[in-house]
């Protein structure tokens, strides 16, 4: 599972900064968009406190929802770059195929658990959904795990996993219409480490009742 390395809208002045430019830039956007969400906060907070100029942010970045938007592009693409890769599920039968997948979830919940900031952030993403600026970086970041998820059903299927009888595009719009409910849920009730995988698990074996023959 991988994301696109460079967000559309960033300008590729940005992108020629010098890392610790560019860091102290994300930074601040963080600690502000994950304290006060997208609408409630500033973006002359961040140029303060990146110590650079009005005239420069915006010459590196449209306004407030294109820092937003590259800032969620970056932070996810750091998180699954500290994580482990995410195998195609490749197990002989369906209690491990979906073991397998229960699996991956709790990683990577319990690294979002572990990060308060980004769990904030992306908190805050699920609920600017609506807003049509932000809609087309949002589209195109669900599209970065859509082939994953057609390597990960097509597994399924080839093991009795996951039934054969709908369209691919059908059965990936249900998982991901119910993986991002199970992932808002998860982060705004932001339920016990110890409680964690138990509770993947069960919600997991929801999607599994959906997709299984």
């Amino acid at each position: 599972m991988s994301w696109p390395t460079r967000d559309h809208m960033v300008r590729p002045r940005f992108a020629r900064l010098a890392p610790a430019q560019q860091q102290a830039i994300l930074n601040a956007a963080l600690d502000e968009f994950a304290a006060r969400g997208f609408h409630d906060a500033s973006l002359n907070r961040v140029i303060e406190a990146a110590g650079i100029s009005k005239g420069s942010m915006y010459y590196y970045f449209d306004g407030k929802e294109d820092l937003y938007a590259h800032l969620v592009r970056a932070e996810l693409e750091r998180l699954f770059a500290n994580l482990e890769p995410f195998p195609i599920p490749r197990e002989a039968d369906p209690d491990s195929f979906w073991a397998t997948l229960t699996a991956h979830a709790v990683r990577l919940m319990t690294a979002l658990a572990a990060s308060p900031q980004l769990a904030a952030l992306l908190r805050g993403w699920v609920a600017v959904s609506g807003n049509p600026t932000l809609q087309q970086a949002q589209r195109e970041m669900e599209q970065a795990v859509v082939p994953w998820l057609e390597q990960a059903l097509a597994a399924g299927q080839s093991i009795g996993a996951v039934r054969t009888d709908l369209p691919s595009g059908l059965l990936i719009a249900v998982v991901a219409g119910m993986g991002q409910a199970i992932d808002f849920w998860l982060l705004t009730q932001q339920p016990d480490n110890s409680d964690l995988p138990r509770l993947v698990g069960v919600l997991i074996g929801m999607i599994r009742r959906a997709l299984e023959p």
